[in-house]
């Protein structure tokens, strides 16, 4: 039985330390089916999602789906601090408990509370390991627990860090392409300019630095995916299906712009898409009725007509639109439903909302010719 609880906590130990190493410190994805925190923030978003569902779409599931990603963090730091704890305790217990304890305290009772309060680094002194064994367990568990304690208090910062990065980057196509986000109204900004394959390749360049950071950071980081934006009507997926479709775009339809920035862009872009679906081990999904699809795409090629876009005609040019988008849209329908995140239309509502225009006063809404 001793023998049975050694290995047992050995096996905690190594399991759960191994899993915050690849959480925290590794900077790559790897390939292992069994991790404690896929485990634990999966079960948890299953948990979370299904209470979303019931709330229904809008700024109340927005709040509630905002909690998930600082909670999630907090329950997988206490399942590993737990686990630590127990594996040392079982540790303790199987050389056989050898702790000089006040009265009524023994057994593994004991060895749990000495293993949470060394862990902690508490240094109580109520209870205290008798034999040279004890006393290395004891200085082994203290060493691990403030290293533990350090690195999760390094790893939240970080990942702050990365979430304020892509959020500004989120914040700025608000004047391009109203919030959330459409592909014809950047179209239609880059053409008042006068300059449009110049504002055009500047977005797109921006962009492609910014997909190369999304990419980086959330494959290292899976959590980040999970943190919603300030505003309830952007998120980092919707903000990327918008840029993705320009430049589907811009290669496909419009004239007088060089498409090769697009091309970059767009490379970069579908890249981060793909691999960060890869890491929820999503498959991709069906956009819908081909007919819709259709019609949406009759309705888009009028409005950028109306707004003075000049466009390639023909069955070709619709083919081609249609082809980059099967490259792109099954990640993003998967990544949308999986993470409750709506996917933006190509087009600007009838009153289109730029959140730098909102006040706390007058939550006005304007049109998508300002």
């Amino acid at each position: 039985m001793t023998a049975l609880a050694a290995v047992l906590g050995i096996f905690l130990l190594a399991i759960l330390l191994w899993d915050a190493y690849e959480t925290i410190l590794l900077p790559r994805r790897l390939p292992g089916d069994i991790r404690v925190s896929r485990l634990v923030l999966r079960s948890l978003w299953k948990i979370w999602t299904t209470l979303a569902r019931r709330i229904g779409a809008g700024n109340q599931r927005e709040l509630f789906l905002s909690f998930y990603a600082q909670l999630s963090l907090i329950a997988l730091f206490g399942v590993w601090a737990a686990g630590l704890i127990l594996g040392f305790a079982l540790l303790h217990w199987s050389i056989g408990s050898h702790l000089a304890a006040p009265g009524g305290l023994a057994g593994i009772a004991a060895d749990l509370y000495m293993s949470g309060t060394t862990f902690f680094t508490l240094g109580l002194g109520d209870v205290v390991p008798m034999t040279q064994i004890a006393r290395v367990l004891t200085v082994l568990e203290a060493g691990i627990g403030f290293s533990f304690l350090a690195l999760v208090i390094a790893y939240v910062p970080v990942l702050y860090q990365f979430f304020s990065r892509r959020e500004a980057r989120i914040t700025m196509l608000d004047q391009w392409a109203g919030s959330p986000p459409a592909a014809g109204l950047i179209l239609k900004r880059a053409f008042e300019s006068g300059n449009p394959s110049g504002e055009l390749d500047r977005l797109f360049r921006d962009w492609e630095l910014t997909a190369a950071e999304i990419l980086e950071s959330h494959l290292s980081y899976p959590t980040l995916a999970f943190f919603r934006s300030q505003h309830d009507n952007q998120s980092w997926l919707a903000s990327l299906c918008a840029v993705l479709d320009t430049t589907a775009l811009a290669g496909a339809w419009v004239k007088g712009i060089d498409p090769f920035q697009a091309r970059l862009t767009f490379a970069i872009c579908r890249h981060t898409l793909v691999d960060v679906s890869q890491v929820f081990r999503l498959r991709p999904r069906d956009e819908g009725n081909p007919v819709c699809e259709s019609e949406r795409i009759a309705r888009l090629r009028a409005w950028l007509e109306a707004a003075g876009i000049p466009m390639e005609q023909g069955p070709e040019a619709d083919a081609r639109f249609r082809d980059l988008r099967g490259l792109y849209a099954p990640y993003l329908v998967a990544l949308s439903g999986y993470l409750l995140m709506p996917l933006p239309e190509w087009l600007p509502p009838e009153k289109a909302r730029y959140n730098w225009r909102t006040t706390a006063t007058s939550l006005s809404v304007h049109d998508g010719s300002n």
